[in-house]
């Protein structure tokens, strides 16, 4: 971690303290943070509080105004935190269950949700169980017990649905119709990966690690290592060939 993500994160925490103050119960770094691949003017900024109880409207807006990049500058791409109830945390549940959800940062549209029912439909559902599964896993404490012992893992049953849910969700996103070089395709590719390594693997890997895992293992999909070269700058794959990579593993973790 580099010192100023490190900087970042400590006074992330202080501000949730000073708003939640002894509602506070941990503060967790998930996503590429968490899995030990966070780049530096790629990555995002994956935060997971979790709080004792309910929060009130009034302490969801202050969370919220305190924690934008307007008032905390966030040194990645962007912030993307979530705030749930331990209750919730520790439950397993494949429900979004959130009590708050912010998107902020110099390069990502400003989202700002108080309530899981007012997350459009179309946007997904899927992100928060799957979150949960790899806090669960990989969650790096900045304040409170280990990640383990806060966040309950997914179900099989679950973890396959969402999988799937996710995928369906990639797949459904627009695509330049011929076949050059489509921006973005290496990660939807990669993060199909991700996705298989863990259906077959019981792991949560980072995405350009789980690609790896599957050309090491023999995978024959030659998109597998277009997609780990763009992240390094090379061409991404085309849109036909990152649809027909993510049928194929949404296929076999549907069964």
């Amino acid at each position: 971690m580099d010192s100023a993500l490190k900087r970042y994160l400590d006074d992330l925490v202080d501000t949730a303290r000073d708003v939640l103050g002894d509602d506070l119960v941990g503060a967790y770094a998930a996503g590429s943070v968490g899995l030990g691949a966070y780049q530096a003017g790629r990555s995002d900024v994956d935060v997971a509080l979790v709080c004792a109880g309910p929060l009130t409207e009034v302490v969801k807006r202050s969370l919220v105004a305190r924690l934008r990049h307007e008032a905390l500058p966030c040194p990645a791409r962007g912030l993307e935190l979530v705030v749930y109830q331990r209750a919730v945390a520790a439950a397993g549940s494949p429900e979004p269950g959130f009590e708050v959800e912010l998107n902020t940062g110099r390069a990502m549209p400003f989202r700002r949700t108080l309530d899981p029912a007012d997350r459009p439909g179309a946007d997904g559902r899927f992100w928060y169980g799957l979150d949960r599964s790899i806090l669960h896993q990989s969650g790096l404490s900045l304040l409170g017990p280990p990640a383990a012992e806060v966040f309950t893992d997914l179900a099989p049953t679950d973890l396959r649905r969402l999988l799937v849910e996710a995928l369906t969700w990639w797949l459904a996103l627009p695509t330049p119709p011929d076949d050059g070089p489509a921006p973005g395709a290496e990660d939807a590719v990669l993060g199909a990966c991700r996705s298989l390594v863990r259906h077959r693997d019981g792991v949560w890997l980072s995405k350009v690690a789980a690609g790896q895992r599957l050309v090491d293992g023999g995978d024959p999909a030659e998109v597998i290592r277009r997609a780990i070269a763009a992240r390094h700058g090379g061409p991404p794959p085309t849109g036909p060939e990152a649809r027909a990579f993510q049928q194929r593993v949404r296929a076999e973790i549907a069964g």
